[in-house]
């Protein structure tokens, strides 16, 4: 199985035209099963569209615009017969002007909800977070996919995932949960999620074959006076999850910069 997490940063990215189309290049080319992403967003003023069979409304959800990110991608990969469902938790307001949320796209059918995981529910308070969650079947394999944007360690985080865990322990199935954790490799936040009763493992870690390292270059946007590059963008995957490869992409390096974050490449199985 194929996959890709992406935090994408949408239109607020700088030639935010041309990123779009490096990455629809790479999902046309890599056919990914499975993809989650982070920072989807569309104007707060543009105009509503249908936006398509595929798509699998969440209850919280703002109706999808014309420049809605993930829907101008899956029309595009229609076009060149790659076909996603796909679902989009909205969190929040972002900079004043944008309906931003996280979202998952899939080439088999999912049945996606959201989970409310912030104290606040609130789109006009940027602490309003939710995770889109989606059980689907690929390669004959049951499974339950989670596109995660999570707060700092002390703001929000811990009790945010004490909620998410506590849905997540009443899936008996295989997870994989990966995104925008916002708590770096080694420390606090990182150390509760593997220290879970879910039994997870960092794919970064365990993989079979992998490249790269950090996923954030130094001093991005909420991490202003952060010297260092880090490593917050995540794949977990519950222990019957094999990880053949774990690659950084969308690094500059082996492949463009499309985002301020890194992206990670996973084969699974």
């Amino acid at each position: 199985m194929k996959f890709l997490t992406l935090n994408t940063h949408s239109w607020m990215e700088k030639d935010p035209e041309q990123k779009f189309q490096l990455l629809l290049q790479d999902i046309l080319k890599n056919s990914y099963d499975l993809i989650c992403f982070q920072e989807i967003n569309q104007e707060i003023t543009s105009a509503q569209v249908e936006a398509g069979a595929l798509y699998q409304p969440l209850p919280s959800a703002e109706p999808i615009h014309q420049d809605h990110y993930v829907r101008l991608l899956v029309e595009k990969l229609a076009e060149q017969g790659q076909n996603y469902y796909w679902t989009w938790a909205y969190n929040h307001i972002g900079y004043d002007r944008y309906h931003e949320g996280v979202a998952i796209l899939s080439k088999t059918p999912i049945e996606a909800r959201e989970i409310l995981v912030s104290d606040v529910d609130d789109p006009t308070d940027y602490h309003t977070r939710r995770v889109a969650l989606a059980e689907t079947v690929v390669e004959g394999k049951a499974l339950a996919v989670a596109s995660v944007h999570l707060s700092w360690w002390d703001k929000g985080f811990q009790e945010e995932w004490a909620r998410f865990e506590a849905v997540l322990k009443e899936l008996n199935k295989p997870l994989l949960l990966a995104g925008d954790f916002n708590n770096p490799a080694g420390q606090e936040g990182y150390q509760a999620i593997l220290a879970s009763p879910l039994n997870l493992q960092d794919a970064f870690e365990v993989a079979k074959e992998r490249s790269g390292s950090y996923t954030v270059p130094p001093e991005i946007d909420g991490w202003k006076g952060n010297s260092e590059p880090l490593r917050i963008d995540y794949i977990f995957t519950t222990k019957d999850v094999q990880v053949e490869k774990l690659h950084v992409v969308f690094d500059g390096k082996n492949s463009p910069q499309v985002s301020d974050h890194y992206g990670l490449q996973a084969e699974l199985a």
